[in-house]
């Protein structure tokens, strides 16, 4: 489907007979699958990429580019990790790249680009991002497989940050609406999401809610209201005191309370 052209007069030229595959979704390799690979070992990625995108998942995957695929594993080492990083945030901003990626861990090649990475909740963090109307998300999906350092895919700083926040706040105890409260509401229910996918527990729609309303919240005490009577590391500490109470309070607490 990708050697399908069309000239200025819009005539669809198929040299290759890919027209049939294209409107059956089947994505192969054209002519010898090894042959292919060869040329250039990041076909491999763009396969699942292709697959991921294009195909029909219920057709399953071309028994020979898996084929060719699995004997051509150790090109993949020669590949630089700026087009690998590129190839994968294509891929994992498929609408829904959780086959794709679990082939590519049953043929060897996951765990050839990304050592130490999991599929297991990636098909349940897009079945919660679209029951929840999420848009995909590349960075998001990375922390689902356990991607823990971005600087390995050539990410920016912007995403690399972004995965580090990811990777860290899963396994808090922070609330909801304290993430949200904390950290926005973007990256709170991103980590909500995560946390339901990752530990695979039930997620309703007002815990995502309580982030929103955590995002909007501003706490009534600042520094102003504290000083002379403290300053410097204590000042800093009381703060955090009396923030952590009116979180807690579920952010009811007024100013006088707090400072009573």
């Amino acid at each position: 489907m990708d050697a399908v052209y069309a000239d200025a007069w819009g005539r669809v030229i198929d040299p290759l007979g890919g027209l049939p595959d294209l409107n059956s979704r089947h994505v192969r390799f054209i002519g010898k699958a090894q042959d292919r690979i060869a040329e250039d070992y990041l076909r491999i990625l763009r396969f699942f990429r292709f697959a991921a995108w294009y195909g029909d998942p219920h057709l399953g995957f071309d028994p020979d580019a898996l084929a060719a695929i699995a004997d051509g594993l150790d090109g993949l080492s020669g590949l630089s990790r700026e087009r690998i990083g590129a190839e994968m945030k294509k891929l994992l901003s498929a609408p829904d790249p959780a086959p794709a990626v679990g082939s590519m861990e049953q043929t060897g090649v996951l765990l050839a680009v990304l050592p130490g990475s999991v599929t297991r909740s990636l098909a349940l963090l897009v079945h919660l991002e679209q029951n929840f109307g999420f848009v995909p998300d590349a960075i998001r999906r990375m922390a689902a497989i356990a991607v823990f350092d971005g600087t390995e895919l050539r990410l920016s700083k912007k995403e690399q940050r972004r995965l580090a926040q990811y990777q860290s706040l899963i396994s808090t105890n922070e609330s909801a609406s304290e993430l949200g409260y904390r950290h926005g509401s973007d990256i709170a229910r991103d980590v909500l999401l995560l946390r339901a996918a990752l530990i695979e527990i039930p997620l309703k729609s007002d815990v995502l809610e309580a982030a929103e309303t955590g995002a909007a919240q501003t706490c009534p005490v600042n520094a102003g209201d504290l000083m002379p009577d403290y300053s410097g590391a204590a000042l800093g500490e009381k703060l955090r005191e009396i923030e952590s109470r009116w979180i807690a309070s579920g952010f009811t607490l007024s100013k006088t309370e707090l400072l009573g």
